[in-house]
């Protein structure tokens, strides 16, 4: 007679084992962000473990010439079955410990744009914890849906390396090029949307010396309350796009 302890269990649990650099930044991190320390060691060797929710992280020594900088540490994905809620409760985390969003350098977080469906936590070794929405397209389209035409293939490229890729610069270099060469003949509200995503793009980078053109175009554009709605929607933080595209009481 066969029993539960002579077969393998479609019920195995995988926790992710990740480089550490500097435990104690990593703990400082992982406790700002309110996760639990279940185990902490650092001699004779590196060995930490945080909880949160029903997350588990542990960590381990990293190679003697491990690179943080480079941020090709390692990482792990999380499936969730909503992802807003995870970066909202992170968000808030965040700027309770630290006073605000840490969206440069080590550790940070990306922006989140309503409607997408990931996020990254990048820890102060350098590994990407991605929080994925179950359910994402699993086939990704480099260059813009070739459904589209236009500025619309623009600004589906740009959402991708965005989201996906994690590549503010290669978006805003996709909007700005898109933009210049699509921009006349494209519908008012895809002109918009660009113009929106590159004031987005621009103060998230830290070079926000062209924001004023871009706003003062998006401010001449004939959007009706709708489209005006569905441009704010679009970016991380609506208040940056207040002095050209003020909400309508």
């Amino acid at each position: 007679m066969t029993t539960n302890e002579d077969r393998v269990q479609p019920n195995e649990t995988t926790v992710p084992l990740l480089h550490c650099v500097s435990p104690e930044e990593t703990l400082a991190f992982w406790r700002a962000l309110g996760f639990e320390v279940t185990y902490e060691q650092t001699k004779p060797y590196v060995y930490l473990a945080f909880r949160w929710s029903g997350l588990h992280l542990h960590y381990g020594s990293a190679p003697k010439d491990l690179d943080p900088a480079k941020e090709n540490t390692g990482g792990c994905l999380v499936m969730v079955d909503a992802v807003a809620a995870y970066h909202a409760a992170l968000t808030e985390a965040m700027r309770g410990a630290y006073g605000k969003v840490l969206v440069k350098g080590q550790p940070r977080m990306t922006r989140y744009r309503p409607g997408a469906s990931r996020f990254t936590l990048i820890d102060p070794s350098g590994n990407s914890i991605i929080f994925i929405q179950r359910g994402e397209p699993a086939e990704l389209e480099y260059g813009g849906s070739k459904r589209l035409q236009g500025l619309a293939r623009v600004l589906d490229n740009a959402r991708i390396l965005r989201e996906f890729k994690t590549d503010d610069l290669a978006a805003f270099r996709a909007l700005n090029s898109g933009l210049r060469r699509h921009g006349d003949s494209a519908p008012v509200v895809e002109q918009a949307l660009a113009l929106a995503g590159l004031i987005d793009l621009s103060i998230g980078l830290g070079e926000p010396e062209r924001v004023p053109d871009w706003g003062t175009r998006l401010r001449t554009l004939p959007l009706t309350a709708e489209e005006r709605e569905q441009v704010r929607a679009t970016v991380a933080d609506p208040a940056v796009l207040g002095p050209w595209l003020p909400e309508v009481s």
